[in-house]
Parts: structure tokens; C-alpha cells; sequence
């Protein structure tokens, strides 16, 4: 079969896909000339913790995919949900008074997974950034059915990233992510972020939480209470930076939201279901939010899901008799009966073999590893961790703090050099992200501490 002069046959060959991968196709998160000029990393194959590109190099994936594929490559009792579902039924959408049995068992399991936490209901979405959109805009509408109307502001943290819609986008407080498609809309504000490595304040964990707490309080008073409808952060932000909070920070912030009678949103789209070593992330700091938005490690990225999960507490609006209280919001994909097949066998495996457990105990020592490799390289400013959430932060000088700039090619080349060595890490901007399965070996962590070591003493020179 042809299509135009190429062979049909030809289309999965090594030298077509790496010919055409920047011809037609345009990839997030960089500059189309990039992928001009650079030759693609096509990954075509993948088994556990490891994957394989088109020319059949091996590589230890040490990124998960991105954040999300927990449970490892290519598991077995995924796929087969997924076909046992394709073999029943491909799609059923959910709107209005339909649904599919994948979906009700998956938020039946969710609501039994999130009993400490107390929520009530869920609505699915294809990903996070539609969680977290998901998430915004109920809250907005659990006021209006309160008859408190004027409460619309949002207020996040100034590293924060929730997404790449307008809504998520304001919401996110990277410059790189906003800058191109500013002005955003209006009423979201960020506040700063509990960085215990980069703060002009203190070196004290405890001291920087309630700092960063006051910050909050104060700016949510100038604003005014009564026009402020929900607080929405990361339990560990991710793509902003890897910052992990002081340990008192999210209790302080719980109380806040209490005390001027705000909705706390945790964005769970990374932390949730044991990446950080506990089920989730807001529960390692024994707080329950209002809602909650998950993704990623919902079912380790087989098929695209995203789902937001809502407190009894706000449910509870819904019962009220009020002309808004339809939820006119929803996407296509809503549901999707094999996302949802396939995570049901995903957390099926997540809590069947304590995976949470694993990356506690496998992150401790992976961190443990990283500190020696600081010991070992002066353009390792910190090193940082919770669960298999970890990363490596580059700088010019140690004293100074001072990191490379977003274009200098020092962390990007320590990453192209880890790849080389058959260890897959990324890197954003000056910093190193590691965020393996959840599956991951104290044995596989010997293998990456290796590769990256490598790395570094290579790049260094």
C-alpha cells in the first residue's frame, strides 16, 4: 500500500520516523527549531523499568515516562483490561444520564481508596491539566450555590504549574509556561513558595512553613476573604522546581483555608498514588483538602485520564435547590470506558503490592545516593526528595547559589550524556528530575547513580 511515494511499510522504519518525526509534528514544552535541528529520541518499546529506541538501544527509565507510569512498562494485567473492555465496548461517553461499568468502578474504588480524606464524588477528564480546570471551576460554582457569588479569586504558589489551559495556565506561575500566551485572566494571584533551598528569609524548615504561611494570610486579607474562593497547590511541586515543603507548611495552610472560609485544592496530579511514598501526597502531611485533582499515576499513563475528586463537604452545595447547580462542564472523553479499565488494574497492582512502600523505602536510599554524588561534584548545589520524587539542582557556584541560565547548556548535556550511558533522566532548565516507576530497585538506583555519575565527570571536563 502507498500513500504518496512513501510505502505504507515503510512508515515505522528507523530512518523514516527519525526523517519525518520534526516534518509534521510539532512537540510540547520546546521550540520547533530544536527538533529541526536535533536528532529524536523515538522510543518505540518498553518492559518495567526499561525501554528501547527505534534503533534498539537500552535505557533505564528513570523519568516514568513523566512522572507517570508507576507501575512500569508494558504490565501485563493493564493490557489485559484493556482488551477485555475493547472487546466489549471501545467508547460510551457519560454525559448527562449515561455512563459504563469501567467508570463506575473506577469511582467507586476511588471514593474507597480517598474514605480518610472524605470525599464524596468525582469527575473524570483526559489528564491533569483538565483535573486541575475541573477543579477551578467547580469551585467557582460551589459558591454560587452558596450565594456567595463575589468568592472567584484563586490563589496559588509562584512556581506553581497546574496545567496548560487559560484557566490552569493563570493558575501556574512559571514565566516560561506564561510569558507566550499572556495576558492571562484575570483574578488568580500567586504567593511565594516554600523553597527551604532558595528563600531570602531563613535556612530553618519550620520557620520558612510559617513564613510562607503568613504570606498567604496576609495577602488573602488584602484581597479580601469574602472574594476569594480557593487556595489550589501542589503537595510537592513538580515541574515548578521540585520543591518539597516544610513539614508544618501544609497544616498551616489547612487552618488559613479554615479561617477565611476558603476551599484548599491539592494537586495530586503527580503525588497521587504513592509517588511521594504515601498513597497521597496531602495525606504524608495529614491534611485533607476540599478537592482534589489527580492524573498520571491514576493508571501509569496507559490511556489518558485525569480525575477530580470533591470533598462531602462541597458535594454537599449540589443538594441544594439553585438554579446553577447544573454541572454544565464535561469533555468528550469524560469516563472513557478503557482509561478507566485500565485503571482499575493499574491500582488494583498499587495497592496489591504496596507500591507506595517501595518508593518510600527505594527513595530513601536513592537520596542517600545522591548526597554521595554531591560529595563528589561541585556543580551540585542540592540535592532533594520525597518517595521517588527527587531531583538534582546544578549551580555555578555553591556559595553564591547561582544557577545556570534556562539556555546554558550544562544540565541538558548532563542528560544527553546519562543517555548515552543507557540511563534516561530529563532535565528542566538547571535541574535533574528522577521520577522512575514506582516498581524501581535499590539495584536499578545503583544503575542510575552510575550512569548520571558518569554523566557529570563527563560533562564537568
Amino acid at each position: 500500500m502507498k500513500m504518496g511515494n512513501i510505502k505504507m511499510d515503510d512508515y515505522s522504519g528507523s530512518n523514516f520516523l527519525k526523517e519525518n518525526n520534526a516534518r509534521h509534528l510539532w512537540h510540547p514544552m520546546t521550540d520547533p527549531k530544536v527538533n529541526q535541528k536535533d536528532s529524536p529520541m523515538i522510543i518505540s518499546k518498553g518492559e518495567g523499568e526499561y525501554i528501547w529506541d527505534v534503533d534498539g538501544n537500552k535505557y533505564l527509565d528513570v523519568t516514568g515516562g513523566l512522572w507517570n507510569v508507576n507501575v512500569g512498562h508494558n504490565r501485563k494485567e493493564v493490557k489485559e483490561a484493556i482488551v477485555e473492555q475493547l472487546d466489549k465496548i471501545a467508547y460510551y461517553n457519560t454525559f448527562i444520564n449515561n455512563s459504563n461499568p469501567p467508570a463506575i468502578e473506577l469511582s467507586t474504588r476511588l471514593m474507597e481508596m480517598l474514605k480518610i480524606e472524605d470525599m464524596g464524588k468525582v469527575m473524570f477528564g483526559s489528564g491533569g491539566s483538565d483535573a486541575n480546570e475541573t477543579a477551578l471551576k467547580l469551585a467557582r460554582q460551589y459558591w454560587k450555590l452558596m450565594d456567595e457569588p463575589q468568592k472567584t479569586k484563586i490563589f496559588s504558589l509562584k512556581s506553581a504549574y497546574h496545567g496548560v489551559q487559560f484557566g490552569v495556565l493563570s493558575a501556574s506561575g512559571g514565566i516560561q509556561w506564561r510569558k507566550a500566551y499572556e495576558p492571562l485572566l484575570a483574578g488568580f494571584f500567586q504567593v511565594d513558595n516554600p523553597d527551604i533551598y532558595r528563600n531570602p528569609w531563613t535556612e530553618n524548615a519550620e520557620e520558612l512553613g510559617q513564613i510562607c504561611a503568613d504570606i498567604l494570610d496576609r495577602e488573602i486579607q488584602h484581597q479580601g476573604p469574602e472574594t476569594v474562593a480557593a487556595f489550589i497547590a501542589e503537595p510537592i511541586q513538580g515541574a515548578g522546581g521540585m520543591i518539597i515543603p516544610p513539614s508544618n507548611y501544609w497544616p498551616l495552610i489547612r487552618k488559613i483555608c479554615d479561617k477565611h472560609n476558603i476551599l484548599l485544592i491539592a494537586d495530586e496530579v503527580i503525588t497521587g498514588f504513592g509517588r511521594t511514598g504515601s498513597m497521597f501526597g496531602t495525606r504524608a502531611w495529614g491534611v485533607k483538602a476540599d478537592i482534589m485533582s489527580f492524573a498520571k499515576g491514576i493508571n501509569s499513563g496507559y490511556i489518558p485520564l485525569g480525575a477530580t475528586a470533591i470533598s462531602k463537604k462541597v458535594e454537599s452545595a449540589w443538594e441544594r435547590d439553585h438554579p446553577l447547580s447544573a454541572i454544565m462542564h464535561g469533555y468528550t472523553y469524560s469516563g472513557h470506558p478503557l482509561a478507566c479499565a485500565a485503571a482499575n488494574a493499574n491500582l488494583e497492582i498499587v495497592v496489591r503490592d504496596n507500591l507506595p512502600e517501595n518508593a518510600e523505602r527505594v527513595g530513601l536510599y536513592f537520596l542517600k545516593e545522591l548526597k554521595k554524588l554531591k560529595d563528589k561534584h561541585i556543580s551540585i548545589g542540592d540535592v532533594r526528595g520525597k518517595g521517588l520524587m527527587l531531583a538534582i539542582e546544578f549551580v555555578k557556584d555553591r556559595d553564591t547559589k547561582e544557577p545556570f541560565a534556562f539556555n546554558e547548556p550544562y544540565p541538558a548535556l548532563v542528560a544527553k550524556n546519562a543517555r548515552n550511558s543507557g540511563v534516561m533522566i530529563r532535565n528542566q532548565g538547571h535541574r535533574i528530575i528522577l521520577s522512575p516507576a514506582l516498581t524501581f530497585t535499590n539495584d536499578q538506583v545503583d544503575e542510575a547513580i552510575q550512569g548520571i555519575n558518569k554523566a557529570i565527570t563527563s560533562a564537568s571536563k
